[in-house]
């Protein structure tokens, strides 16, 4: 979803063969070195900044970024402001509701509005915007012998973040947010699940089950949409989106922990004794440090149903791959998942995690995370910040912003 940012060479080849059949040959060799070219690197060209619009101006994340020398007022107001201008920038240059960077924005920071000042309505627009004006049947297509509809994941996206606009700032679901549910069901699998289908982005585009637990969300935050929906034939597809979350088609331990976000949204999908032993697994992930690692959450190959080389070797290549270090969206999660099954915030699984999250902010107000799907732009870090942030709203860990975040 990173659309018209940056496109790998080898991609381009292809979108010229497509459109130049006379040169196959030459195309298809030169593809053929890219290709090789493009498995050898563990990360991709690296852009100027990570965000930029106008006088924006937003630095690439790095590793090296020192950290806050105290976690505090100061350093929430620059994550705060990292999260608009990020956002503010990809609205103003880009063409398309993502999972990276709006996507999570408007649907984390809207329940964030009593700590941190209101959520910027340029965003919330951009949302407006591409929703459609008409609803039309959504023609299933096939990939690599993967059925799926096409901008499933854009849809929920979009859908979530409009409907957690409605909760948290009018109260009442918004006819665009209506006409986004019900584009986001014209794209729902014969199975009942939201077909995960593209480049693999951990997280966000990851399995069948992290985005219809999305899609599962969108409706329960959507203010009385549920309650009072009358159609017959969106009940069945709810009902059978429901049918499914129950047993779903579980791919790994990501799968298993998200769980309990399920049973935070819709309590009667997921069994106590799921939640048991999805919570205990969880707590056995945690590092000596603290932390938790995005990476102990599944193996390689099963993240995604298709794993590129590139992301497989960006992935094996990093410096901690035999044992991944902690990092700042999977313990933000950890303790989200941990509050939203009511363990209380003083519980010590809880407190190492919030210690470990406090020191780890960076002095830009970011939470850096290295890329797990694509070496140069770190958009990933965007996603933990916004985690970051809730995960210390939920443990009443904010200092209250809400006049200077404005």
């Amino acid at each position: 979803m990173e659309s018209r940012q940056y496109q790998p060479p080898a991609a381009k080849v292809r979108q010229q063969l497509a459109y130049s059949p006379g040169m196959k040959p030459l195309f298809l060799a030169l593809l053929g070195l890219l290709a090789a070219v493009q498995a050898s690197f563990a990360e991709e060209p690296k852009p100027e900044f990570q965000y930029q619009s106008g006088d924006i101006r937003i630095s690439l994340p790095t590793a090296d970024e020192p950290r806050v020398a105290a976690f505090g007022p100061e350093s929430v107001k620059a994550a705060v402001k990292y999260l608009e201008e990020g956002s503010i920038c990809w609205v103003r240059e880009k063409s398309c509701v993502n999972c990276h960077t709006t996507g999570p924005y408007l649907s984390e920071r809207p329940s964030l509005i009593p700590q941190l000042g209101k959520v910027n309505e340029e965003i919330h627009a951009d949302f407006v915007e591409f929703v459609p004006a008409e609803i039309k049947p959504v023609k299933e297509t096939e990939k690599n012998g993967h059925r799926h509809y096409p901008a499933t994941f854009t849809s929920v996206w979009r859908s979530l973040g409009l409907a957690e606009w409605d909760k948290h700032v009018t109260g009442k679901t918004s006819a665009p947010t209506e006409q986004s549910l019900r584009d986001m069901f014209e794209r729902q699998s014969a199975s009942g699940a939201f077909v995960s289908h593209g480049e693999v982005e951990v997280p966000h585009i990851t399995t069948d089950f992290e985005l219809t637990v999305q899609a599962a969300r969108a409706i329960t935050a959507a203010p009385g949409w549920l309650a009072n929906l009358k159609d017959d034939a969106l009940l069945a597809k709810v009902e059978k989106m429901k049918t499914w979350l129950r047993q779903p088609e579980i791919k790994n331990d990501f799968d298993r922990v998200l769980r309990l976000q399920l049973a935070h949204y819709m309590p009667e999908l997921v069994t106590q004794a799921d939640r048991d032993t999805a919570l205990a697994m969880l707590s056995s992930k945690q590092h000596a440090d603290g932390g938790w690692s995005t990476r102990d959450m599944s193996a390689l190959k099963d993240w995604h149903f298709e794993i590129s080389e590139f992301v497989a070797n960006l992935i094996t290549n990093l410096p901690d791959a035999a044992k991944p270090e902690s990092d700042a969206y999977m313990t933000a999660l950890a303790i989200i998942l941990m509050r939203q099954s009511n363990v209380p915030a003083s519980d010590e699984r809880i407190q190492r995690g919030l210690t470990w999250l406090k020191k780890e902010q960076r002095v830009s107000g970011r939470w850096w995370m290295q890329s797990l799907y694509r070496g140069n732009y770190s958009y990933i870090t965007y996603i933990a910040t916004t985690q970051a942030l809730k995960a210390l709203a939920l443990c009443d860990e904010l200092p209250a912003l809400a006049a200077g975040a404005e």
